[in-house]
């Protein structure tokens, strides 16, 4: 008998009793000791709202009893919707990765996985079909992934021969790996570049040629990597040195003012209805895509270098359109 189907079975003992249940009797029936039955019990409280209470006088467990509330039922979705979007996308992740260097390490956890969403107790059979998540602009990791995870994950450096979309060139580089990235259903590995000396973030798919050296890592510290990589807008890393404001029509305020593009991002309503929203940026790239598809429903106030920019991508926009 596992955790889920205790707490079922515990469930079933106190729904509708009137006389506490002796801890006896709950070990006995869940086949488990007395400290497993009092983390189920403290579980069901925290998590499922269980009304669970002992009763001292009569040392045992029963649901508590009020005039006001019905029965207490337990949810037939064990999960939170976060938790059951979590458990699908790494299921789906997990069966997207193609099979290589990573499958003996992962596959244990896509079986226990499998066997989570199956489980009879959870009514999670369905979740893989019937929740949808929309992959856009995904593209192959290449057959350069397994190398490169192999050496991020046994800190070692690794020579890639990288082709640059943004400049159509290729270089052959040393780094030494600090971490993997899926982003925007795509994925990278950030690293410390030997030719820049500094840190960057290479999309894998991009990877020519890669072999991993026997040579250590270089160890790039945690708060380093964050400040580099999470203080600036987008995949384009690096440390936020300018700030760009937005202002978006009152229309399409109500979908902007929910969305959370930055961490570090501030937002604000003005008198007209429209919405302001500021984001910390060093790399204009990115940022200019997602304003430029909300086309004329949203201002760029500043700074006037990402103005101009947007400015100049409508205009060869509208050129594609004469009349």
């Amino acid at each position: 008998m596992d955790k889920f189907d205790r707490i079922y079975a515990l469930h079933l003992l106190l729904d509708g009793r009137r006389i506490p249940v002796p801890m006896m009797d709950l070990t006995a029936r869940l086949e488990c000791s007395s400290s497993t039955v009092l983390r189920i019990i403290r579980e069901m409280k925290e998590y499922l709202g269980a009304p669970i209470e002992l009763d001292a006088d009569l040392d045992g467990y029963r649901y508590r009893q009020t005039p006001d509330e019905g029965p207490f039922q337990l949810p037939g979705l064990w999960f939170s919707p976060h938790e059951l979007q979590a458990l699908v996308v790494l299921q789906n992740l997990l069966e997207g990765l193609r099979p290589g260097l990573l499958e003996a390490y992962l596959q244990p956890l896509a079986k226990r996985l499998n066997e989570l969403l199956k489980h009879k107790r959870l009514s999670l059979s369905e979740a893989g079909a019937r929740i949808r998540l929309c992959g856009q602009a995904t593209r192959s990791p290449g057959p350069h992934f397994d190398v490169t995870a192999s050496a991020t994950l046994q800190r070692r450096k690794l020579a890639i021969r990288y082709h640059s979309r943004s400049k159509d060139e290729q270089t052959e580089r040393v780094c030494s790996p600090q971490r993997l990235v899926h982003y925007r259903d795509n994925w990278y590995f950030d690293a410390w570049d030997e030719l820049r000396g500094a840190l960057r973030s290479f999309a894998i798919d991009r990877i020519r040629a890669a072999t991993q050296l026997d040579e250590p890592a270089d160890e790039r510290p945690a708060a380093e990597l964050e400040e580099y990589f999470a203080s600036a807008y987008g995949i384009f890393a690096g440390k936020a040195n300018k700030t760009a404001v937005l202002r978006f029509s009152g229309e399409r305020a109500r979908w902007v003012a929910d969305e959370r593009w930055h961490p570090q991002q501030s937002g604000q309503f003005l008198t007209d209805g429209r919405y302001e929203l500021k984001i910390p940026y060093r790399d204009s790239r990115e940022l200019a895509m997602d304003v430029l598809r909300h086309g004329a429903e949203v201002e760029v106030v500043g700074p006037e270098t990402l103005r101009e920019e947007v400015r100049r991508a409508l205009e060869r926009a509208l050129a594609q359109y004469p009349r």
